[in-house]
C-alpha cells in the first residue's frame, strides 16, 4: 500500500501551526501495518507532537533498524531525513549522524526485537554516551514480522497466541536505561495519546539521551487473554505516576503552589515539564528511588507509565567530547587540516 500516495489536497480551513504547516504536512505514507496496530497510534502521537512544537519537518532525522516498528518512520514526517539501517544497528548510525550534524533533531524508532536482542549492545552504548536522541522502543513482546515468537521483553509466564508460556526472564529496558545513565526515561502506552504526546514533546526538547518505552500491542500475535502486552491487560494494570503537561519556553511565570502537589523541572534549554503528582512521595529526579519504585510495582504486576526519571542538568555527547559548535559536516579543509605549524604546536605541547 505504500505505493499509493496520500492526496496532497488540504482543506483550506485546516488549522496551521506557527510555521504555517497543517497537521497533514507531518504525515507520511499509508501504513501497511495491521489495522489496529499500536505502532500506528505512536506514529500519530509523533505527528501531533512535532506539529504542536512547530518543528520544520526538514529539521528532523528519523532512523530505524528492522521490524514492524522500524517500518513506521515511513508513516510520519514524510518531508524529513530518513535512514533505515540493518537489524539492531540504528543507535550507531544515529550516533555517527549526530556527531556529523548536531543541528538536526534525531529520532530513533526501534522495537523490542530490534533493540532488546540483536541491538542490545548498541542500545547500551547509545544511552551511556548521552547521544542527543529521542529513542522510542515500540514494545509488543513478540516478533511480529516472523509470526509471533516471544521477544526478550516478553514477561515470564505470559502466553503466546498458541498457548505456550514464556519461561525466560524479561529484559527490562527501562531499568537498563536508568543504569546506563539516560537522562530522560519514560514509559507510556500506545493507546494513551493524552499521556504519550507530551512525553514525546518533552523528549524532543531534552538535551541528551531520552528513552521512551511504549507498550504497543500486536493485534495479530499478542492481543489475547494471557498476554501481558495486550490492550486489555495494560489498561487494567496501568498506573500513571504523574499527570503530564508540557510548557514551551516563554517569559517567566511565577505561582505559589502547595508543597507536594506540583514539581516543575527546568530543562537545559529553559523549557519546563510541569508534573502534577498523584503520589506526593514520587520524585522523578532521584534515580535510585525511581528504580526501587519500578521494581516494587513490577512485583505487584503493575505497568508504571509517565515520566519516570529526568536529570535537569543533563549533557549530551557533543558536550562530553567538547566538539565545536559548527556541525562537523560543515567544516572546511582549512579547519580540518590546519597544516604543519599547528601539528608542530600540538606535538610540542605533548613533549
Amino acid at each position: 500500500m505504500t505505493y499509493i500516495a496520500k492526496p496532497k489536497l488540504h482543506h483550506p480551513t485546516l488549522a496551521k501551526n506557527n510555521v504555517g504547516h497543517t497537521r497533514r504536512d507531518y504525515e507520511g505514507k499509508i501504513s501497511t501495518l495491521c489495522a489496529g496496530c499500536g505502532h500506528d497510534s505512536i506514529s500519530a502521537a509523533i505527528i501531533q507532537a512535532c506539529w504542536e512544537l512547530d518543528i520544520e519537518p526538514h529539521r528532523v532525522a528519523k532512523l530505524s533498524g528492522i521490524g514492524c516498528s522500524s517500518k513506521t518512520p515511513d508513516y510520519f514526517l514524510g518531508n524529513s531525513h530518513g535512514f533505515n539501517s540493518v537489524h539492531g544497528r540504528m543507535p550507531s548510525v544515529a550516533t555517527g549522524a549526530n556527531l556529523a550534524n548536531r543541528d538536526l533533531i534525531y529520532m530513533g524508532v526501534s522495537g523490542d526485537g530490534d533493540s532488546a536482542s540483536i541491538g542490545i549492545g548498541q542500545f547500551a552504548h547509545c544511552m551511556r554516551r548521552g547521544v542527543n536522541l529521542v529513542y522510542i522502543v515500540e514494545n509488543n513482546g513478540v516478533y511480529g514480522l516472523t509470526k509471533g515468537q516471544f521477544s526478550a521483553t516478553a514477561d515470564k509466564g505470559s502466553k503466546s497466541k498458541r498457548g505456550v508460556a514464556n519461561t525466560d526472564e524479561p529484559l527490562d529496558m527501562i531499568g537498563m536505561a536508568l543504569l546506563l545513565g539516560a537522562t530522560y526515561v519514560a514509559r507510556s502506552f500506545s493507546g494513551d495519546k493524552k499521556q504519550l504526546v507530551p512525553l514525546i514533546k518533552a523528549a524532543i526538547e531534552h538535551k541528551g539521551a531520552a528513552f521512551l518505552d511504549v507498550v504497543s500491542p500486536c493485534v495479530a500475535f499478542n492481543n489475547h487473554a494471557g498476554s501481558t502486552k495486550s490492550y486489555e491487560y495494560v489498561r487494567e494494570h496501568n498506573e500513571a505516576v504523574n499527570r503530564l503537561d508540557f510548557i514551551e519556553r516563554r517569559e517567566e511565570i511565577t505561582a505559589d503552589y502547595a508543597p507536594g502537589t506540583v514539581v516543575t523541572v527546568t530543562q537545559h534549554d529553559g523549557s519546563m515539564l510541569r508534573l502534577r503528582k498523584l503520589a506526593e512521595d514520587y520524585d522523578p529526579t532521584d534515580r535510585v528511588k525511581v528504580m526501587h519504585y519500578l521494581q516494587e510495582r513490577s512485583a505487584k504486576g503493575e505497568v508504571v507509565t509517565g515520566l519516570l526519571y529526568v536529570q535537569p542538568d543533563s549533557s549530551d555527547l557533543h558536550e562530553n567530547l567538547s566538539t565545536v559548535e559548527t556541525p562537523l559536516n560543515q567544516l572546511t579543509e582549512r579547519e580540518l587540516c590546519p597544516g604543519n605549524v599547528a601539528l608542530e604546536r600540538i606535538n610540542a605541547s605533548l613533549r
